[in-house]
């Protein structure tokens, strides 16, 4: 049967995606063959995925939570990122890039509720030879600081809380002012909470802030800062830490530089400079 199935495909004209439907079906089959489901246990799987679909808005994506907790996306992040160590390490989307950043200047807050730790993040994005990428776009987005996204309570939070759309400035270089993050848990009201309460996982994610940096002639990286001394760190719900991504939170206590930054005093500084790869020829 496997074998027919797949010889079902063979006049597909795109073939990279007759390639990807042989692999499919070949291990798709494998695993029927291993774990020989029972006809129930099927249908258990086809009311799981029907419910994670139904559960997908245009404010969530339930799908993209579920390949986070399998582990799929981050395999996928990792798989195409660039193995020489030289450039921004990859890690996971996530379910909450849902919404179009809004354009920043430079310096601007991303923060336009007032309440939380106040944090300035600062750093630059260069090639992987040094070179500063000017103009290079930098597109960020985080939770509040008792872990919520703009779009999970939107009641509480404008649209565009906690985003924002910079541009590098000559010398590669961007900021903004923000809050510092909590750790929080993932949505746990679908499918993929039911998950996770029947593997007795936890739903948390560490205190992050996640980044796209895109320039041209470069491949953009989907990439976090993670707090150091965040909980989860060891334990992240989806898989996405990597040491190399790991930045302290230094408190900085200094009027003149918070009265330059914007920000009162004391303050929270997070450093986060991003290195991209070239375009493959």
């Amino acid at each position: 049967m496997t074998a027919d199935v797949i010889d079902s495909f063979r006049d597909t004209p795109d073939e990279r995606l007759r390639a990807v439907l042989a692999s499919l079906v070949d291990h798709l089959h494998g695993f029927v063959r291993d774990v020989r489901p029972t006809v129930a246990e099927w249908e258990s799987a086809i009311r799981f995925l029907t419910a994670t679909g139904q559960a997908c808005t245009a404010d969530r994506q339930e799908f993209i939570l579920l390949s986070d907790v399998l582990g799929v996306s981050s395999l996928v992040e990792t798989l195409n990122a660039d193995a020489s160590g030289d450039t921004t390490e990859a890690t996971v989307l996530g379910p909450f890039h849902v919404t179009e950043s809004p354009p920043r200047a430079d310096g601007d807050s991303i923060d336009l509720v007032g309440r939380g730790e106040p944090c300035l993040v600062t750093g630059s994005v260069r090639a992987a030879g040094g070179a500063a990428l000017p103009g290079a776009s930098v597109d960020v987005w985080q939770c509040d600081d008792e872990g919520f996204y703009d779009v999970q309570r939107p009641d509480r939070q404008p649209p565009g809380n906690g985003r924002g759309l910079f541009a590098a400035d000559e010398q590669g270089r961007f900021r903004f002012r923000t809050v510092v993050p909590s750790h929080y848990p993932i949505p746990t009201d679908g499918p993929v909470g039911e998950l996770l309460r029947r593997t007795r996982r936890h739903p948390y994610r560490p205190a992050h802030i996640h980044f796209i940096a895109a320039a041209a002639g470069h491949r953009p990286v989907t990439t976090h800062a993670f707090v150091a001394g965040s909980p989860y760190l060891d334990s992240d719900a989806v898989f996405a830490v990597k040491p190399s991504l790991i930045r302290e939170c230094a408190l900085v206590d200094d009027p003149v530089r918070a009265a330059a930054a914007g920000l009162p005093n004391p303050f929270r500084h997070v450093e986060f400079d991003i290195v991209l790869r070239p375009e493959s020829p």
